[in-house]
């Protein structure tokens, strides 16, 4: 579903918090490399981006508010000059936003610096804090991203190793991560232990550099060969030594965010060997047989919904068509709305055309509701541009548990499955039925090479516990902290 275009306002479905980068690439531009790389993934988020380079000796680095292209022009490539870069684009969850909590983070450890780039969310930072308090470190921000890199400085300080300090980071720090990390002189990138997060590994033809990404469409764009993915709890680390890798903390059960699958990833990216498209399509033709419903035309809603909605056309026999136009010059934005603009809600990013659904029964393929509120928008201007029927039909089961570990539901007041009842989330957005895949079917269109998924928001099973003050918060009195529903 689409994201919201209005300041204040939340989107209708799961955002991701950011997208991450690195490069170690001797005689390269690595500034240049990062960026196309960002580009790639600047799907992962949208509010700031930033990159940070080691040249040596120092690191040097550019952050704003924006767009990667821009916060990033000639000019400001033309400073970033060195072997290693890393970059990071980023979504803020409510309240988080702002340039202090752009990223890369850079820490001073004595005489030297690191900058350091997250995607994900650590759920319990506050004893962390203490800890850090007591150690006589100072806090800048409120992010955890500076939390981690403090913790990682503490143990650089005692044992003189970067990778030690990482070690502790891992240890003491618990929730979701995919980091790159750079010193002047290496590049580090590692994993949460249950590899919730994604995190890919690549290498630039004639062996001129690695790379490391969220997705491999990132690796793509610079012409990087997909190598692996950086497993749970490894720390890779690349300099003038080579690759080395290292078990970081011991993996635990393999806990991959599902919601990769149905949204967060472009379709052209690979995990664990399936690749998203593939997936989607399947996502469909499963919906297709346990959901099935007479109609006239299959849409998709642009763009995680369409391939998921040949899948469903070509299970169900019943013909797609390209019956809603995606403004894909529309990113978001905080210029201050009238009432009427917010009534006009997603047609700036979405427009039927009623010449393909006029006097048509439509089943509509989405990838998700969460607050059902842009649900409801879609219907209503189907339902204008002369629809007979509107059937939406979702790729995902309902969302009935906050994540915490990194994406922007974090309460159950949120999301309308977990408020109402079937029947009354169909009467409140206004479709003619409604049905959401079978989580088993889910797991069923998803081919990867393990079988190991987070799907808390779906089943309310966390594979990391969550601490008591965020349950609270969250109201997951009911929820074993990291059992199943009772």
């Amino acid at each position: 579903m689409t994201t919201s275009l209005f300041a204040g306002e939340r989107p209708d479905r799961p955002e991701e918090a950011c997208a991450v980068f690195g490069v170690y690439a001797p005689g390269e531009d690595v500034a240049r490399l990062a960026c196309f790389g960002l580009q790639a993934l600047q799907h992962r988020g949208q509010e700031s981006a930033g990159i940070a380079v080691g040249d040596g000796d120092t690191i040097l680095i550019h952050k704003d508010l924006g767009l990667v292209d821009q916060v990033f022009d000639e000019e400001e490539l033309a400073h970033l000059k060195g072997d290693i870069a890393i970059g990071h684009t980023r979504y803020s969850t409510a309240g988080g936003g702002g340039w202090k909590e752009s990223q890369p983070h850079v820490s001073a450890i004595d005489d030297e610096l690191i900058a350091l780039a997250h995607n994900g969310t650590l759920v319990d930072t506050a004893p962390q804090r203490a800890w850090l308090a007591n150690e006589g470190v100072q806090l800048y921000g409120h992010t955890d991203s500076e939390v981690a890199a403090r913790t990682i400085g503490v143990d650089i300080r005692r044992a003189g190793r970067i990778r030690s300090g990482i070690k502790l980071m891992m240890q003491q720090l618990h929730g979701a991560y995919a980091i790159v990390l750079a010193s002047p002189t290496a590049l580090y990138a590692f994993r949460d232990a249950c590899g919730i997060r994604p995190l890919s590994l690549g290498r630039l033809p004639n062996e001129r550099g690695w790379v490391v990404a969220s997705e491999t469409c990132g690796l793509d764009a610079v012409g990087a060969q997909f190598v692996r993915d950086v497993e749970p709890g490894e720390i890779v680390k690349v300099s003038s030594a080579g690759l080395e890798s290292e078990q970081g903390i011991e993996p635990a059960k393999r806990a991959f965010c599902i919601f990769e699958y149905v949204y967060f990833a472009r379709p052209d990216s690979v995990f664990d060997g399936e690749v998203v498209y593939h997936a989607r399509r399947r996502m469909g033709r499963i919906l297709a047989c346990e959901a099935p419903v007479e109609a006239d035309m299959v849409l998709g809603v642009p763009d995680s919904g369409v391939p998921c909605a040949l899948g469903y056309a070509e299970k169900s026999g019943i013909p797609y068509g390209d019956g809603i136009v995606k403004n894909r010059y529309v990113g978001r934005t905080f210029i201050q709305p009238t009432q009427e603009m917010r009534q006009m809600g997603i047609r700036i990013k979405l427009n039927p055309l009623p010449s393909m659904i006029r006097g048509k029964r439509l089943v509509v393929i989405d990838d998700s509701i969460v607050r059902g509120n842009t649900s409801k928008k879609l219907v209503e201007m189907l339902r204008d541009a002369g629809a007979a029927e509107v059937h939406l039909r979702i790729v995902s089961p309902e969302v009935m548990w906050p994540c915490f570990y990194g994406i922007d539901t974090d309460t159950r007041d949120q999301l309308i499955s977990a408020n109402l009842s079937h029947d009354e989330v169909c009467r409140h957005i206004g479709c003619d039925s409604l049905a959401f895949i079978s989580l088993d079917g889910l797991h069923e269109a998803i081919h990867s090479d393990h079988d190991g998924f987070c799907d808390a928001c779906f089943s309310g099973v966390y594979p990391v516990a969550i601490p008591g003050q965020l349950r609270q918060k969250a109201c997951l009195d009911a929820v074993s902290g990291d059992g199943p529903l009772p």
